[in-house]
């Protein structure tokens, strides 16, 4: 995702739900990686990295959205 640093900070700032959006997609974002360095990984444990990558998709989808609309009422 490519933000203008200064609309980060401002939605970040004036909306809450970007603000929960934002820090679970981080969350869920570490997660991933941990599943991404590990050599071995159990059928379980890649169904659960799937889920996370498909929750921060749509998470991040969400935050677009979002910041599309802040956009607009900047321009």
């Amino acid at each position: 995702m490519d933000i203008n640093p200064a609309l980060l900070e401002k939605v970040s700032q004036e909306n809450p739900e970007f603000r929960e959006l934002y820090k679970e997609h981080s969350s869920l974002k570490l997660k991933v990686d941990e599943f991404n360095k590990m050599k071995l990984i159990t059928p379980e444990q890649e169904m659960e990295n799937k889920k996370h990558q498909k929750q921060k998709l749509s998470l991040k989808d969400r935050m677009e959205k979002i910041l599309s609309q802040y956009k607009e009422t900047i321009h």
